[in-house]
């Protein structure tokens, strides 16, 4: 009976449309042209196929190490952001392999609303972080890890434009994007509120150990479309223990012009340091052992503007 007087609703309302345009028509032409050609543009412009924006060159390591291409493309369909504080939705199609001359690689489309991307197109902090976003997507839908290096490819799209629209389309309704989870990496930025007033340093403690596993705390960043960023000097020293057996690693970071620990960003891994302060310094140094990121301790120097980090080496590594 429910559906009954629903279906009677939807055709009363229905009549009632065509009603009124057939007034509309009969009455007042002009209104009734313009009316009709804004609904066809808004149709056109609502059912029109994803375009594509740019691709993502990175590599997946675990389960089965593979190049990976993602297609980040543009979709009307895809509902924009109402506001800065909602939540970036996507649509993601399969994960499918692609086999061309050259290689066997992983191929992966993701659309956004194309109000996403014209917004970080000129915004080079707001699109690394739209990437970034991507590959944390990526990583928890798809159950893979990445590599810590992407890059962005000369061309638009890897693989047909045919097969990128068919696997978008075939998907489910847009999912929002994850928030990187702050426990997988340790930013100096948000630990601003640890600075005493009368101190010109900064010392950050061991972190707490998650209750879930984690697979990386870095992440790196070499995109073609930005200029490079300077690295600066730095010194690393092996500290040993009577066995002459690596115990800890100390890396001293110089940082001339970084005048507050909030202009930087510094995440450890086990193999790994990445140490970001926006527009001015970039450095990454890989380790000569693994080290316990859980136990690592920072120390930033507001006067010398050297940030010294400290990290134990793993035992029995």
């Amino acid at each position: 009976m429910e559906a009954l007087c629903s279906s009677e609703e939807m055709l009363a309302k229905a009549t009632q449309l065509w009603t009124m345009l057939d007034d509309m028509a009969e009455n007042n032409p002009e209104n009734y042209c313009h009316f009709m050609q804004q609904q066809l543009k808004e149709a056109k412009h609502h059912y029109a196929p994803p375009e594509p924006c740019l691709c993502l060159k990175t590599s997946i390591l675990e389960p089965s190490k593979t190049r990976l291409f993602i297609n980040l493309c543009r979709w009307s369909r895809i509902p924009a952001p109402k506001s800065p504080s909602e939540p970036v939705l996507l649509s993601a199609g399969k994960m499918e392999t692609l086999s061309d001359k050259s290689e066997i690689c992983s191929i992966l489309d993701m659309a956004f609303n194309p109000s996403v991307l014209e917004r970080v197109e000129d915004n080079p902090p707001e699109k690394e972080q739209l990437i970034r976003m991507s590959l944390k997507y990526v990583e928890e839908h798809f159950s893979v890890t990445l590599s810590h290096s992407w890059s962005v490819a000369k061309f638009k799209l890897k693989g047909s434009l045919e097969r990128m629209r068919a696997s978008l389309r075939r998907e489910q309704p847009p999912l929002a994007a994850p928030q990187r989870n702050p426990n997988k990496e340790v930013t100096l930025s948000q630990l601003r509120s640890l600075t005493a007033e009368d101190s010109g340093d900064l010392i950050l403690p061991a972190a707490e150990k998650p209750t879930a596993p984690k697979k990386r705390l870095i992440e790196e960043i070499s995109s073609t479309d930005k200029p490079e960023t300077p690295k600066p000097a730095y010194k690393m020293t092996t500290k040993k223990d009577a066995d002459e057996k690596p115990r800890e690693i100390e890396l001293k970071i110089e940082l001339p012009g970084v005048c507050n620990v909030s202009e930087c960003n510094l995440s450890v891994s086990k193999d790994d340091v990445l140490v970001e302060c926006l527009l001015k310094y970039r450095l990454r140094v890989d380790l000569p052992v693994p080290v316990d990121e859980e136990a690592t301790s920072a120390i930033f120097n507001k006067k010398g503007g050297v940030l010294i980090v400290r990290m134990p080496v793993c035992q029995g590594k």
